[in-house]
């Protein structure tokens, strides 16, 4: 190991922190949906498509132009971000216009800039 590791080389196990972290914990669930979601938010394609929609409601035509990429594989991505409940559209005429499901999408990329930019 190198010095700029940092070790814990005590032998005291610490039970009342370890009994409050247990009672904190989320369920094994919800840590695998969390883990799930993340996941979604792992693709750079997806996130884009997210960036792009947290600006405006876009349709698919839009979003491929934007992202320099084929209807087929926006549509596809959407799904992915649809049934993941990031995503709802709303059908206006022949178009479906693409948004941000909720405030917490929103809440989620805000977070994760200021994060990255910090």
């Amino acid at each position: 190991m190198g010095k700029s590791e940092a070790t814990c080389d005590c032998a005291v196990i610490h039970e009342d922190i370890l009994n409050h972290v247990k009672s904190e914990m989320l369920s094994d669930e919800n840590l695998g949906s969390m883990a799930g979601l993340f996941k979604i938010f792992g693709d750079s394609t997806r996130i884009s498509i997210l960036s792009a929609l947290n600006c405006h409601e876009m349709c698919v035509c839009d979003l491929a132009v934007l992202l320099d990429m084929t209807k087929s594989a926006i549509s596809h991505q959407l799904r992915v971000l649809r049934e993941n409940n990031l995503v709802k559209f709303e059908k206006k005429g022949k178009h479906a216009y693409y948004s941000l499901a909720d405030d917490h999408v929103r809440e989620i990329l805000d977070v994760a800039l200021e994060h990255i930019n910090e």
